[in-house]
């Protein structure tokens, strides 16, 4: 399994995919497309039917049930996302094997003198003797997350040369993750009628999550008054006045490099002004739901006494929500998908690290409308760093849950 995990994995990051937010179109980028049209074709070789892929890239497909007489099982989903982060580095990836991991410092790239130290990452000693795929430095390595693109596709593939038994198994594959999950947004779920699904998106062995932030932005955009110095006194009005006033209204202590766990935070993560108008950029996260809209109220309220103070600006608020906690979607009727994943976890000999995510998946779109989307780990470590890296044993523990997982859904397993 190893291997066919590593070939996949390979070939996929071969694929340059990187998202762009500044595309204003879905998907980003074309490399997407072209990463949808590839697995499309895997898909029908593995005997998928009901394959499309929309004008968004999201790629869509059913593996038919073959339980005897038709036994009704529950039908379940994976969702993986298409696209790899901008962070700053090259698009292009150029993984690195290495067999055998021998402890130590790992130079990623001699010419440019680019090291994985132990001390600044020393998780990766946790994998001595492991075969560790890694970057050449230049670049993320795209386990984040076409390792869950290569575990799923392993997975269909044993599930489809076995016989194994199973129900109805649908894949979603969707661009843009990364910049806001928009790909998880353009779902027609009518080509998607699961019960319930699932995410491989995220980091160390025995990872689970079914809990994410309740997740959204504010825009504050003003319009000042410009004017000469020498003739301003009653007349200039400073957008980057009012955008540092608002900042100064905003607590501290409630900002992300300030908290952690389940707290939340508003962000100003950006102000943009000239001496005629300003914008400033806000990210609003909190798992609480109730302090996640009072968050939203607070800001609302900022907007409106600098209104009152600055009544001669222009000044308007815009207020997105992005994605939900999967836990506010949990209920006793899908409880069923959390509990599956424990127990495949258990039999597969992982143990489980429940986490509270201080972020997102794709499920916590897909939660939100009413398919119970719950999380766990690829294996991958350092997801969105020049340093990052899939242990190969820790991504087979991974496909293994996944196998297990459509053995217990098919009543196979217990």
């Amino acid at each position: 399994m190893k291997e066919a995990i590593l070939e996949r994995f390979l070939r996929y990051v071969a694929v340059t995919s990187q998202s762009d937010g500044k595309a204003g179109v879905v998907p980003s980028t074309e490399g997407q497309r072209k990463l949808a049209g590839m697995l499309a074709e895997e898909l029908a070789e593995l005997g998928f039917v009901n394959i499309e892929i929309s004008e968004y890239s999201v790629l869509t497909a059913l593996l038919p049930g073959n339980l005897p007489d038709n036994k009704a099982v529950p039908t379940v989903g994976w969702c993986c996302h298409l696209d790899t982060v901008d962070a700053g580095l090259s698009p292009d990836v150029h993984p690195q094997v290495i067999r055998g991991y021998q402890g130590g410092d790992i130079c990623l790239n001699k010419e440019k003198d680019l090291w994985m130290r132990t001390s600044e990452h020393p998780e990766i000693e946790k994998y001595v003797g492991d075969d560790i795929v890694v970057t050449d430095g230049t670049s993320v390595l795209g386990a984040d997350n076409k390792s869950a693109i290569a575990n799923v596709m392993t997975a269909f593939d044993i599930v489809v040369k076995e016989n194994r038994p199973h129900g109805d198994i649908y894949v979603a594959f969707v661009p843009d993750e990364e910049i806001g999950l928009l790909g998880a947004k353009k779902i027609d779920f009518s080509k998607f009628p699961v019960d319930f699904a699932y995410t491989v998106d995220c980091c160390e062995l025995g990872e689970v999550v079914y809990e994410t932030f309740n997740a959204g932005s504010a825009t504050i955009r003003i319009k000042g008054v410009t004017a000469h110095p020498m003739s301003s006194k009653g007349v200039l009005v400073n957008p980057t006045l009012i955008a540092t006033d608002f900042v100064q209204m905003m607590d501290r202590g409630s900002t992300p490099e300030c908290t952690e766990g389940t707290e939340g935070f508003v962000w100003v993560n950006s102000i943009v002004s000239n001496p005629s108008q300003a914008t400033v950029s806000i990210k609003i996260r909190d798992h609480n739901r109730e302090k996640y809209e009072a968050k939203k109220e607070l800001i609302a309220s900022a907007v409106e006494y600098l209104k009152v103070r600055n009544p001669r600006a222009r000044i308007e608020l815009e207020v997105k929500d992005m994605y939900g906690n999967i836990a506010d979607a949990l209920t006793d009727d899908n409880r069923c998908a959390v509990d599956h994943l424990y127990r495949a976890l258990e039999i597969a000999g992982v143990k489980a690290n429940t986490i509270a995510m201080r972020g997102g998946t794709d499920g916590s779109f897909i939660s939100t409308q009413g398919v119970i989307t719950p999380n766990y780990f690829t294996g991958g470590h350092n997801f969105h760093s020049n340093c990052e890296f899939l242990p190969l044993g820790a991504a087979v523990k991974s496909t293994e849950v996944t196998l297990t997982l459509i053995d217990l859904i098919a009543g196979t397993k217990h």
